[in-house]
């Protein structure tokens, strides 16, 4: 969409009689200016810098494109304002005066307090300007546009502006390629005067060669925001990256290439040797990384499937135990999604978090409150302590949350079979949420809670009813052109556990179209395949027990879409009848062979998928034999393992040695 003019401000009337000068900067009757940048550096210019009231008044050009704020480099005040600032000056600010200032920007948690900030200043340095710009974007971004535009016409901001722009020539590179970036994540129009002068001294820098990686890595973020992946200007900054050695970097520099990089995503293999290399350096800084740079690292590597990176996370992982009380909810969520991509884990990571969580449940963002839940869900973890905290802080904070962070936990408790003390709670708040939000919710994530509800035996009846009617699948199918198998098999079974375990259910029926014959798929399977050796050793076991294969089937599909994992059939009298026999058939064992992977990773509790399965079999009819593998690996004889399994298939009759 072009670019729409949608007002010129006439800049504002000058502030009564406060004069803005930097520390040993000359006031009004001085007759020589003498300029110094952050490095030091000074260039007197000709003559007096005086005020002059007689020159005319700039304007400011608001341009608004794509729902972004846009503000023109006319940012001066007026030429008789008396506020203005000196970017350079006789006396620059000492390391630890500008280390304050930065310290005080990051404690300002509102864009007004970074102006007063900047108007109580003396000495002000072109870095510290550019700091100021971006913590304000800091403040003001949400989207691709700001929370307040009108931040961009104030006086303090508009006199900074104009000051950079008309010393762009004398900026340190350092401050000439933040103050850039600034404006860019501030959404200043590209075309602009301030953002052509900074871009083009830019430009005519990069051009000597003599950009240090963490400089270029800044200009590479700022054209990347205003040109995209394509720009010219970004592809010279990269090929002067790499020409440079990872392993000489330092840690500052290293993050920040990750983070440009993370920005390259879709030039895939394009810089994998550049990567490969950075891998290879990182692991041995990463101890002296903090909160920002472990993040920074990990976010960067899932954005570009840095599969190959294992070492790289897991000893980021360590690491990242040390500062788990020290991130921001921004941070965690980034640590804990990348955990998440990589499905990795560290015990003592989990123990960090399980201190963690229970102390900030109720204050954190609820993003990072519906990760935390995701990431123990996904790792299969089941913590009392974290998921205690997250359905205390559900009940009191459900409202504020968004329908799929409100899916994401509901779902992890599901998935891991888990009913905290405060159950009841839990989910007559769930029910509060699903009566008053429930056209909010998405097909899918609705689907997706509602089933997470019944694995752990919840049956909000009256809006699964809902979910079979034809218009939602019809909204189901339009939401996902291919209806995936996961979904229809979710479908199965939640129709399956009303009609078995919600006897008094008599809405709509699921159309046998929307069902699937199996639950057992290669992914997001419903039911967890059998552990192959597990199932071996048992074999062997019931094939002594009983004297011949053939008396017992083994991962025998169900009419009900379960796969039984060995199916024992007795007749009346009960005696075991062979496996291909259909008639005389009075009942049915079920032998559930456990392994480790439906269980849970630290307690010995079924997963939700598992517990429903039995739980079903055992309504449809079958008797169900649990072998866990915790029990069969205790038995170190082959007698003993028949035995066991006597004792198991047959605890009420003695047995025959044959």
């Amino acid at each position: 969409m072009a670019p729409k003019l949608i007002q010129n401000l006439r800049l504002l009337a000058p502030l009564g009689g406060v004069h803005r000068y930097l520390a040993g900067a000359p006031g009004p009757s001085s007759s020589v200016a003498c300029r110094r940048t952050a490095a030091g550096r000074c260039v007197q210019r000709r003559g007096c810098r005086k005020l002059q009231t007689e020159c005319g008044t700039r304007n400011v050009t608001t341009v608004v494109r794509g729902g972004s704020f846009a503000a023109s480099s006319y940012v001066g005040l007026h030429r008789d304002s008396e506020l203005r600032f000196r970017l350079t000056q006789l006396h620059p600010p000492s390391a630890e005066e500008e280390r304050g200032f930065r310290r005080a920007l990051e404690s300002c948690s509102a864009s007004p307090q970074v102006l007063k900030l900047l108007r109580s200043v003396e000495v002000l340095t072109d870095t510290m300007a550019a700091a100021s710009l971006h913590r304000v974007a800091d403040l003001e971004r949400e989207g691709p546009a700001l929370r307040d535009p009108s931040v961009l016409e104030t006086d303090t901001i508009r006199a900074l502006c104009y000051q950079l722009e008309q010393d762009s020539e004398r900026l340190t590179e350092a401050g000439l390629v933040s103050a850039l970036h600034a404006c860019a994540r501030l959404f200043l129009d590209p075309r602009s005067t301030l953002m052509a002068r900074l871009l083009s001294e830019s430009q005519k820098r990069l051009g000597r060669g003599r950009m240090a990686v963490g400089e270029l890595c800044t200009l590479g973020q700022a054209v990347l925001a205003t040109e995209g992946p394509g720009s010219g200007t970004l592809e010279q900054a990269m090929a002067q990256i790499q020409r440079q050695e990872p392993g000489q970097w330092s840690l500052p520099d290293l993050v920040a290439v990750y983070r440009l990089l993370e920005g390259c995503v879709g030039e895939d293999g394009k810089h994998r040797d550049l990567l490969n290399a950075m891998h290879t350096h990182a692991v041995t800084v990463t101890p002296r990384m903090d909160p920002a740079a472990i993040s920074g690292v990990l976010s960067c590597l899932v954005a570009l499937n840095q599969t190959q990176a294992m070492p790289l996370v897991i000893s980021l992982c360590k690491q990242a135990v040390r500062h788990v009380a020290h991130f921001s909810d921004e941070e965690l969520n980034r640590v804990l999604g990348a955990l998440i991509h990589f499905g990795h884990s560290d015990h003592y990571f989990v123990e960090a978090m399980e201190k963690h969580v229970p102390a900030t449940a109720f204050t954190s963002h609820p993003e990072t409150v519906a990760t935390v839940a995701q990431f123990f869900g996904h790792r299969s973890i089941l913590s009392p302590a974290v998921f205690d905290a997250v359905a205390g802080s559900f009940v009191y904070r459900a409202d504020g949350y968004s329908t799929s962070q409100i899916t994401r936990q509901i779902a992890a408790f599901g998935k891991l079979g888990y009913l905290p003390p405060n159950a009841s709670q839990l989910f007559r708040k769930v029910e509060t949420v699903l009566q008053t939000r429930f056209s909010q919710f998405q097909p899918r994530t609705l689907l997706d809670l509602l089933h997470a509800c019944v694995l752990v035996q919840r049956f909000p009846v009256n809006h699964v009813s809902k979910v079979f009617s034809s218009y939602f699948l019809q909204q189901l199918q339009d939401e996902d052109v291919r209806t995936e198998r996961a979904v229809l098999a979710q479908l199965t079974q939640l129709y399956m556990t009303v009609k078995l375990e919600c006897p008094s259910y008599e809405g709509p029926q699921l159309l046998p179209k929307y069902r699937v014959k199996s639950f057992l798929m290669s992914s997001r399977s419903l039911e967890t395949p059998v552990d192959q050796q597990l199932y071996n050793s048992v074999k062997a076991g019931l094939v002594d027990l009983f004297g011949a294969r053939s008396f017992f089937g083994s991962k025998v599909l169900t009419p009900y879409c379960y796969t039984l994992d060995v199916e024992v059939k007795l007749d009346e009298d009960g005696y075991v009848l062979p496996a291909s026999q259909t008639s005389d058939v009075h009942k049915r064992i079920a032998l559930c062979i456990d392994g480790q992977k439906r269980f849970t990773t630290n307690v010995r509790q079924l997963l939700g998928k598992e517990a429903i399965k039995q739980r079903h079999l055992q309504l449809l009819g079958y008797e169900v034999v649990q072998i866990p593998f915790y029990e069969f690996e205790e038995l170190n004889s082959r007698r003993s393992v028949v035995e066991y399994l006597h004792q198991k298939i047959f605890p009420h009759t003695f047995r025959l040695s044959w």
